[in-house]
């Protein structure tokens, strides 16, 4: 059985509508089982860069840090819920320290490659797939980017350089994505999903919508499939942010199928 852990963190979007996405996180908890789902405690204040080169680095520290501290004590895998993308940072940690072949197939229309130095925002939501590289947590070899659509320069730079395998969002279908992760050698994967990989057309609830996404069906096809095909190491759903409850009406059952798809090994 799953696990969920929520984390209502803002602090690592640029977004001047950051908070939307507390907000998100507590309307996707409603849904959830309330014996399997525990939430961090997130900072009401912003937080400070501390000479860091990430935006309101204090308070993402401390999130990050309270969040291992709760995926430690769960035994199998867990779906975080944020908030911001960072919220990742913890979660992939935590699932490569079980799982040290692991494989990241990261569902977002940003790549989040940069750095403290590249960023133009100094978000460290744009930076987290970068960090986790960087710091040897999983290899670029291991990651498979699919649906990402709006790049950086030194984003495309570095996912050239660092041969991380990437699938456009035309492309994000259950048999090429398992194909990539076979390819990494990986023997468990763990699922990183920025709901923005989504077509906007098929979610109301985003901060940044980039056109030409993911269909629903096609997005929950690869998720199934990967899960089938590979033992979940845990999983992100990330960057819902409501606008309002008419957002909430028509988005809930999209991110119910894509949790579903999540569980899917586990009921059949």
């Amino acid at each position: 059985m799953l696990s969920f852990v929520v984390v209502p963190q803002w602090q690592g979007s640029p977004s001047s509508r950051a908070m939307r996405l507390a907000e998100g996180a507590a309307a996707i908890r409603g849904d959830l089982p309330p014996q399997a789902t525990r939430e961090i405690a997130v900072p009401l204040e912003a937080g400070d860069e501390q000479n860091t080169g990430i935006a309101r680095f204090s308070s993402l520290q401390l999130v990050r840090e309270r969040l291992a501290d709760a995926l430690e004590e769960l035994p199998g895998p867990s779906v975080v819920i944020g908030g911001d993308c960072a919220v990742s940072d913890a979660a992939v940690r935590h699932a490569a320290g079980r799982h040290p072949e692991v494989a990241v197939v990261w569902f977002d229309a940003h790549p989040d490659l940069n750095t403290g130095a590249s960023s133009p925002s100094g978000a460290y939501a744009g930076m987290v797939l970068r960090s986790v590289v960087d710091h040897g947590i999983v290899a670029p070899t291991r990651v498979v980017l699919a649906g990402a659509r709006s790049w950086d320069p030194e984003e495309e730079s570095f996912a050239r350089a660092s041969s991380i395998a990437t699938i456009a969002a035309d492309a994000v279908d259950a048999e090429p994505l398992v194909a990539a992760v076979e390819a990494t050698g990986a023997d468990a994967v763990y699922l990183h999903i920025d709901l923005d990989v989504l077509d906007p057309g098929e979610l109301r609830g985003l901060l940044d919508p980039e056109p030409f996404g993911v269909p629903a069906t096609r997005l929950v096809a690869a998720i199934r499939a990967l899960v089938q095909r590979f033992p979940l190491a845990g999983a992100t759903i990330a960057a819902y942010a409501p606008a309002g409850p008419d957002d909430l009406a028509d988005d809930g059952p999209t991110i119910l199928r894509i949790i579903g798809a999540l569980g899917s090994r586990a009921a059949s």
